[in-house]
């Protein structure tokens, strides 16, 4: 929840349009410098004036987000692991290298058909007990 004055602040430094865009997806009202768009189209923002663990934000270019949907190194600016933009950072340019990182956003399946199940290939230790009848006569 925000004081008033920060709201009008707010809507006054980012306009109406995008104050009722943020109060859809955010739910909130924040106004950032922005410091980076990833290759997925989502925009991130930064404001050291905000409340602590509160000056990082997304703001997803799919209006049905997932936070699957961030890249790993943004993922971990905005979890405030580091201060370096990752678009900034030397370790991002050997992480664009992995052969086994996914080109595309994979969207979380959890509670859908295509969730991870797991499976065993051990056999059981203990067999359940059969009962084998004899035939009538």
């Amino acid at each position: 929840m925000s004081y008033i004055t920060r709201t009008l602040g707010n809507i006054r430094r980012i306009g109406l349009k995008e104050y009722w865009h943020q109060l859809q997806y955010i739910g909130d009202t924040k106004a950032g410098t922005l410091v980076g768009v990833d290759k997925f189209g989502n925009k991130y923002y930064e404001n050291n004036e905000e409340l602590p663990l509160r000056t990082r934000w997304v703001d997803y270019k799919m209006h049905d987000f997932d936070p699957a949907q961030i890249e790993p190194m943004w993922h971990f600016w905005i979890s405030y692991g580091t201060d370096t933009i990752p678009d900034k950072d030397p370790i991002k340019k050997i992480a664009e290298a992995r052969s086994w990182a996914t080109p595309h956003h994979v969207p979380n399946y959890t509670l859908t058909r295509g969730a991870y199940k797991p499976y065993n290939t051990v056999l059981p230790k203990i067999k359940a007990w059969e009962p084998v009848a004899a035939p009538r006569q």
